[in-house]
């Protein structure tokens, strides 16, 4: 009943209140000036929660935690803030390189070397958006105002990328070109992936995308409308895998309502504070039952990925510009996709074949 009402087990939201009770003294039992007791932690986080978990008004909560409108509000905003300050080192932070390691050797398992991830983005509507902001943040297949969150999930759901504030009148594209999923491969301080398909060796990770991301070296997409029986079951494959940052989206707006609901809230600091904030505590959820989950894939399996430390940056200064060049040419190289594409083709039709034949 307690996962139920909180989205979470009872040792992981004691571990968050507790977090808050030495991150700021807001979270802590104070007396007035009167010496009466004012709101406890579990109330002021239990306000929170119920909010992020229900999507309910401020309003809804007053006779069950005996809380106004107003410290209601006030603590769903202190307790994004502290959950942001507090765990998104921990849940926010890039994939390490143990993290690269795992994730190869799940995705090489599913059909596909050297993936990192799906990669896809969602709107969410914006009740209360200022009048003179609309036409901004709305776009034609929408109708109303939106915010868009970018994220790159894996097979456990768990989100390692998420980048939110772009209006909503952007496409994917927009938002791509102005997000910062690249820039610690740019400065050459993300791992170094280095795989082989189909005998050819490649040095960089991809993620899978949908048909609107743009044709580089990076991204893995499907085939529209495919004919030959070897491009429909890499169609079938790629679509199937990429999923998985469908699926995050759908349990992320599950476990926390008021992202499936129109934000009624009116700063957009503050929806920034709260989607951030729901993804930590997503990631939070994914990790604490990570052992209640069992995929079938054999984790010892010997692939053909392998991962490197990232190059090591000169100190007393940035990166050379004429590097950060040369690896944002590797990323954009059209070619390169087009190659990886058709010897993922070729990889998964044999793949397929070898467990027809066996």
């Amino acid at each position: 009943m307690f996962r139920t009402r909180f989205r979470m087990r009872k040792h992981l939201f004691l571990r968050i209140v507790n977090a808050l009770s030495e991150w700021s003294p807001y979270f802590t039992l104070r007396a007035d000036c009167a010496n009466r007791q004012g709101l406890s932690p579990l109330q002021k986080c239990t306000s929170a929660i119920r909010m992020l978990a229900y999507g309910t008004p401020a309003d809804a909560l007053d006779e069950y935690l005996k809380i106004g409108k107003s410290t209601a509000l006030e603590c769903l905003d202190k307790f994004a803030q502290g959950v942001i300050e507090v765990f998104s080192g921990e849940y926010m932070r890039a994939p390490t390189v143990e993290d690269v390691q795992r994730l190869l050797q799940v995705n090489e398992s599913r059909g596909f070397p050297g993936m990192l991830g799906s990669i896809d983005c969602m709107h969410w509507r914006w009740e209360n958006c200022p009048t003179a902001w609309k036409g901004q943040f709305t776009r034609g297949d929408y109708g109303v105002p939106t915010i868009i969150l970018e994220a790159v999930a894996s097979q456990d759901l768990r989100i390692w990328h998420a980048f939110f504030g772009v209006p909503g009148s952007n496409n994917d594209i927009n938002v791509l070109n102005q997000s910062p999923l690249f820039i610690e491969a740019l400065k050459g301080q993300a791992p170094q992936v280095q795989f082989s398909v189909n005998g050819r060796q490649y040095n960089t990770g991809y993620y899978l995308a949908d048909g609107i991301y743009p044709e580089w070296a990076v991204f893995v997409k499907s085939i529209k409308a495919p004919q030959m029986e070897k491009h429909k079951l890499y169609a079938l494959n790629q679509e199937g895998c990429r999923k998985d940052i469908e699926r995050a989206f759908g349990v992320l707006q599950s476990r926390f309502n008021i992202v499936r609901r129109p934000s009624r809230l009116w700063k957009r600091r503050s929806i920034g504070r709260i989607m951030k904030a729901c993804v930590i505590l997503h990631n939070m959820i994914v990790e604490d039952e990570k052992e209640m989950v069992k995929f079938s894939i054999d984790l010892n399996e010997q692939g053909g990925s392998s991962i490197a430390l990232p190059s090591e940056v000169q100190k007393g200064g940035g990166p050379i510009f004429s590097e950060i060049l040369r690896r944002r040419a590797d990323i954009h190289h059209q070619p390169t996709h087009k190659q990886l594409k058709q010897d993922l083709i070729e990889h998964i039709w044999q793949k397929f074949a070898n467990r027809r034949n066996n």
